[in-house]
């Protein structure tokens, strides 16, 4: 008798202690993606920065598209791959997607090389809001008043940082409309995270390849000429590339969408302390304004996604 009363509570543990190992390791694999987006990717670009913003770029997509392959093989995906290259509306969507992700990338690459990584912080801070207004727009994604006010405090902290310096930060919004835009397109593709990188990386290959080809005829190519290191580091931004998204990925499927919410903050984080703390950018009282707006908006956000993963029957189409 008391050999069975201990199987049973030996069964009743057990889908807990499942349920507990799968986030402890989503988080690990949230927290590696946003380390790597957050300090080592722009670490990483800055020690490029003696080559042009466009040939990381290419460089970037290539080695990005060799390593997605590589994967796709010892996946054994190959089949999914080429099913989903067939021309339809999925390949169509897949095109903009890739030239969504190249324009972020290149615009990441030329802020990281040009002092600009509180930009690039501030991009991505407001990703998520950006997203909540074109689940509006696209989407038909009732909003909550709360989101209301979150997404007018970050408007308002744009705006100061506008009419401080005489300019939009359009860096920071050039950032977070391409991702915002490119999510929502990925979200309409009924592909999975690997198979949709290895599609955007190879549509964007020949353009980079076309482009690398012409400044080897023009003699401006940097990479190649005998520095190792730098030839080596230009290899490794197809690894810098993937691998987060791999990882993020892997987590998704693990966590909840609230959780992943709040972790994601933590890579903007990391290049914002990156810019002031490590390479002396500008951060004076107007940026501190600016962001504090920002933060209260995203706290507010984040707050009331929580709730409404907590109550989901309550807010059936919340942002």
């Amino acid at each position: 008798m008391q050999h069975q009363l201990e199987e049973r509570r030996k069964t009743s543990t057990e889908p807990a202690a499942s349920e507990a190992a799968t986030a402890k390791a989503g988080v690990l694999y949230a927290l590696a993606a946003f380390f790597m987006w957050g300090l080592v990717v722009p670490l990483h670009f800055k020690l490029l920065s003696a080559v042009p913003p466009l040939q990381i770029l290419a460089y970037r997509i290539v080695w990005s598209s060799l390593f997605a392959l590589g994967l796709i093989v010892f996946a054994r995906q190959v089949r999914q791959l080429t099913d989903a290259l067939v021309f339809s509306r999925r390949l169509a969507l897949l095109c903009l997607s890739a030239g969504l992700i190249g324009v972020n990338w290149l615009v990441y690459i030329w802020a990281v090389n040009n002092g600009h990584l509180v930009q690039t912080s501030l991009g991505y801070f407001i990703n998520p809001l950006i997203n909540v207004a074109l689940g509006v727009l696209f989407l038909r994604e009732r909003l909550h008043p709360a989101q209301v006010v979150a997404c007018g405090l970050a408007g308002a902290g744009v705006l100061l940082l506008a009419v401080s310096s005489g300019e939009m930060p359009w860096v920071a919004l050039t950032l977070a409309l391409s991702f915002g835009v490119y999510g929502l397109v990925r979200k309409t593709v009924p592909v999975s995270p690997l198979i949709g990188f290895s599609i955007e990386s190879l549509l964007l290959t020949p353009l980079a390849l076309g482009y690398l080809g012409l400044t080897l005829l023009q003699g401006s190519t940097i990479a190649f000429q005998g520095d190792w290191s730098l030839d080596f580091l230009l290899v490794l931004t197809g690894l810098s590339t993937a691998a987060p998204l791999i990882w993020f990925a892997a987590a998704a499927r693990r966590l909840k969408l609230s959780t992943i919410g709040l972790l994601q903050y933590l890579a903007p984080t990391g290049q914002l302390a990156l810019g002031v703390l490590v390479y002396g950018e500008a951060f004076g009282w107007v940026e501190a304004l600016a962001f504090a707006a920002i933060w209260a908006a995203l706290a507010i956000y984040s707050v009331t996604a929580l709730r409404s993963a907590h109550h989901p029957t309550a807010h059936p189409k919340q942002a």
